[in-house]
Parts: C-alpha cells; sequence; structure tokens
C-alpha cells in the first residue's frame, strides 16, 4: 500500500490545480465542449486553460492557440480530439512539461487496425516524457471532494464514501442519480478505459489511501494485472471493503467488454476464485454493487450473523425472515431480559420471537426509540432490521384528530417525523450495532428520506436488505481472517 496518496500517479489526475483542455469549443454539440462544462458547474476552483484554434475565448475562459502558449505548466491536460492527432497533442505536452494526462478520445485499441498502431505511440510518447495518463476511450474522473469532474454529465449529488474504479466511463455518470437518491455520492471515481498506462490497480492503490473512501467498487471487464491486482487487494481488505462487479463472464459479455474497452475477459468461475482469494466481496449486479458499498461504508462490522427483525406487521416480518434464511443468516431467540423488557411496549395480540411482531403499539412513538433500543441491547443478536412505516398523512390524521389548530398540522407532522428519524439516528450511534431499515412504501417519503440524509440504510425490500447484511458479515469474516 501507499504511504501517502501522494505518491499515487492519479494524485494529480484527481487532484488538480491547473488544467489544460483539449477539445472544448463554444460549440454545445461537441463532447468536450460537454465536459468543460461538467468541471465548470461543479464549481473547480482551479485554473482551466481552453486549447483552441481560432477561438479567443470558451465559455467565457480566456483560449490558448496552443499549450506552447501558456504562462505556466498545468498539472493535468484533459485530451477530447479526434484520434489523428492525439499523439501530436501527447507530444506537445511533454514538451511543455505536462507529465499527467486523460486521454479521452476513443477509435485506439478497442477498434483494432490501425488503432493498436496508435495506442502503442502514445504510450511509447509518454514513456519518453514520464506522462501518466489515464485512457485513452475513457471519461477521466470525478473527485466532488476537490469539485473536479472531467465527465460529460453533471455531479449535482453530494461528496460520499464511495471510490469507483470502472473500465467502463459513462458507468461513472449513470451513476451519479442513482447515488444521489440514496443520499450517498462518490468519494473519487476513475474511468480507466484502454489502461494504456494507468489501470484499474494503480486506481485500487488510490483509494486504498485516500482518506475520503471508505469503501472501494469495482467494475471489470477483464483484469490485466492479475498478480499485482491480487497483491493491491490483499494488502487493501484488512483496512477498507472492496465490492467487485465482474461483467465479462458470459460469452455476450466477452464480446461486449473486447468491442468497448478491447479488454479480454477470463472464465467467470477464474474471477470468482480471484475475488474469494483476494478478500473481495463479489456482487451479481449493479445494484448489488452499490448495496454492499452503501452498508461496508456506513455501518459498523458485525461481530457475527444473527439478526433480529423488527416489524409492524406478520407479512413484512416473514418476507425478511424468509431473506434472511435464503443467504444464511440466523435469527435468534430473544433472551428472557429482552422479553421482560419488551413486554411493557407489546400488546396481548403482539408476538415477541423473532421477528418482533407488534402489530401496533401502545405508544405509537415506542417503535422507534423504545422498542429498538431493547432490541439493540439483546447480547445475542448482531444486527437489526427493521421496518419502517411512517407515512406523512397518517401522522397528519392522528394531530388532527388530537385536535391540533389546523394551521398547526402540517409544521408538527414535519417535527413528529424529522424527531423519531433523530431517535433512530442516534440509536445507531449509540450501540454501535449495524442497523439496516426496509419498507415496501417510497424512499422519497419525508421519514425515509431524512432516515437516508442521516446515514441509515433503507432498502425498497427485504431480499436486498438480506444480501446487504450478507455482505457485511463476509466482511467481518474476511477482516477476522487477514
Amino acid at each position: 500500500m501507499l504511504k501517502s496518496i501522494k505518491e499515487s500517479p492519479l494524485y494529480h489526475i484527481a487532484n488538480p490545480r491547473s488544467i489544460a483542455f483539449f477539445g472544448a469549443s463554444n460549440n454545445i454539440s461537441s463532447m468536450g465542449t460537454t465536459q468543460l462544462m461538467s468541471l465548470k458547474a461543479l464549481g473547480f476552483e482551479g485554473t482551466v486553460y481552453p486549447i483552441h484554434p481560432k477561438e479567443e475565448q470558451v465559455q467565457d475562459l480566456k483560449a490558448y492557440r496552443s499549450v506552447m502558449d501558456l504562462p505556466d505548466t498545468p498539472d493535468l491536460a484533459v485530451i477530447v480530439l479526434p484520434t489523428s492527432i492525439v499523439p501530436q497533442i501527447l507530444e506537445e505536452c511533454g514538451n511543455k512539461g505536462i507529465r499527467h494526462a486523460i486521454v479521452v478520445s476513443g477509435g485506439f485499441k478497442e477498434v483494432g487496425g490501425h488503432g493498436v498502431d496508435l495506442e502503442t505511440e502514445i504510450v511509447e510518447i509518454a514513456e519518453k516524457y514520464s506522462i501518466r495518463f489515464l485512457g485513452p476511450n475513457c471519461i477521466g474522473v470525478s473527485n466532488p471532494h476537490h469539485k473536479l469532474n472531467t465527465t460529460f454529465f453533471p455531479d449535482e449529488g453530494s461528496p460520499g464514501f464511495i471510490g469507483l474504479a470502472s473500465q467502463s466511463g459513462s458507468f461513472v455518470t449513470q451513476m451519479f442519480d442513482y447515488l444521489s437518491r440514496l443520499s450517498l455520492g462518490f468519494s473519487t471515481a476513475f474511468s480507466v478505459g484502454n489502461e494504456a498506462n494507468l489501470d484499474i490497480v494503480d486506481c485500487m492503490e488510490y483509494l486504498g489511501a485516500c482518506p475520503h473512501t471508505k469503501v472501494i467498487a469495482l467494475y471489470i471487464e477483464g483484469i490485466k494485472r492479475g498478480r499485482a491486482f491480487f497483491e493491491t487487494a490483499r494488502a487493501i481488505i484488512p483496512h477498507k471493503p472492496i465490492v467487485a462487479l465482474y461483467v465479462g463472464g458470459s460469452e455476450t459479455g466477452k464480446r461486449a467488454g473486447l468491442s468497448h474497452t478491447g479488454a479480454l475477459a477470463g472464465p467467470d468461475l477464474l474471477y470468482d476464485g480471484v475475488f474469494r482469494q483476494s478478500g473481495i466481496i463479489r456482487a451479481h449486479s449493479v445494484t448489488e454493487l452499490f448495496d454492499f458499498s452503501w452498508v461496508l461504508g456506513s455501518l459498523p462490522t458485525p461481530r457475527g450473523n444473527k439478526v433480529v427483525i423488527q416489524t409492524h406487521s406478520g407479512g413484512p416480518g416473514a418476507a425478511a425472515a424468509d431473506s434472511c434464511g435464503s443467504v444464511g443468516l440466523e435469527l435468534p431467540a430473544l433472551s428472557k431480559e429482552t422479553l421482560e423488557k419488551l413486554a411493557p411496549f407489546v400488546p396481548h395480540t403482539g408476538s415477541i420471537n423473532n421477528p418482533v411482531d407488534l402489530t401496533y403499539t401502545k405508544n405509537p412513538l415506542d417503535y422507534f426509540s423504545g422498542i429498538p433500543k431493547v432490541l439493540l441491547e439483546e447480547n445475542n443478536a448482531d444486527i437489526l432490521l427493521m421496518y419502517f412505516l411512517m407515512p406523512s398523512h397518517t401522522v397528519r390524521l392522528s394531530l388532527e384528530q388530537m385536535d391540533f389548530p389546523k394551521d398547526q398540522v402540517i409544521e408538527q407532522t414535519t417535527r413528529l417525523i424529522s424527531a423519531q428519524v433523530e431517535s433512530i439516528a442516534r440509536l445507531l450511534e449509540t450501540y454501535g450495532k449495524p442497523f439496516v431499515g426496509y419498507t415496501f412504501r417510497s424512499l422519497e417519503e419525508q421519514f425515509t428520506r431524512e432516515l437516508l440524509e442521516r446515514g441509515v440504510p433503507v432498502f425498497p425490500d427485504p431480499e436486498r436488505a438480506a444480501q446487504a447484511i450478507k455482505a457485511l458479515v463476509k466482511y467481518a469474516d474476511l477482516r477476522e481472517k487477514s
């Protein structure tokens, strides 16, 4: 592992103070223009030098005819130009003293033929000038903590804790909104493209040393440096979890990867073995990749695999129990002490087995404080899985029945819901046990939205929740053995 993140060849690519931007113009339909717009939209605080042979200004920035005309040497060059002139531009960057680049341009190894020769040429130029570059055929990097986004989609989410290295460029951009809806975000996300100079192993080393990254997610179509990949993962796992999605296992996946980035995929079982032996947790879908990353980056490590379920009613509880059982999680019986503590909260119609099915509570607010507190104190349980149901209209109707002034009902509803969210968040912080939610209601309801914003994972079904908990348990086992 790196002793310092600044030792990484990716450091100045992900944290540049100044950028020479090739390929942006005032024509909003060009890809380079779109990428410069994304960079500006996130509020990049460094200096940007558009390089354009004709324009004096590009997007209100002073433009320069050549990189040699720049008043100083930028940390990074972003190149979005026709494939044929990329070697010449990279040579000029080398002469200017630029030592880091992102080659967005496609049409290299992934298309075969002359593209292979062009990729060899830019690799040789980079070696000549000691340039380290991402790509070609990539979209670069998004580092919201540095207000950097070189992709063609604006990143409107908040800086987060998921570090991504992806062999698909657009995959990075598609996830901006996906993660934002879960109140998640990237720490840094790399698109590696053809990996002609820097590869996914370099990204893993960077993210392993990144202080903003709590979990590393990998989107893989093929691994070039197998031993380095294995050894790097093994070094990171004791300190930080890694989740990987491999998409080249099938024949159709293989063909897609080859035409996409020129990646040579291997048999699915081979990658399964590599992940297992290196301590990487394997995801089998995009949803799992980020579900697993979500809980691994936001929840404490459990002591074991024993889950206690709290629910309002039998159906959601039975569904959760079945989901937990299907992935090998245990549902322990509650201790005598816990049963005694629960007794004041649970009506005679409820069930205090596991799942704890309350049907209804004498005081509805106990569901969000007193009852989960008791279950988190259960020594025979390692994880609490809780069904959430608190629709705003139900709270509003209850307050109206209590003769609250009509002009205060909406405000009081909001306050009451926020208070229960605060109660749940405090329990998570106090007890140091994983606390996972699930609901069949919309994740956009106020109660669930605020839980997500406070860092409580809430899944839209118990199956996803159980699989995520299983990943959490698996990482605990891996870390103990490492």
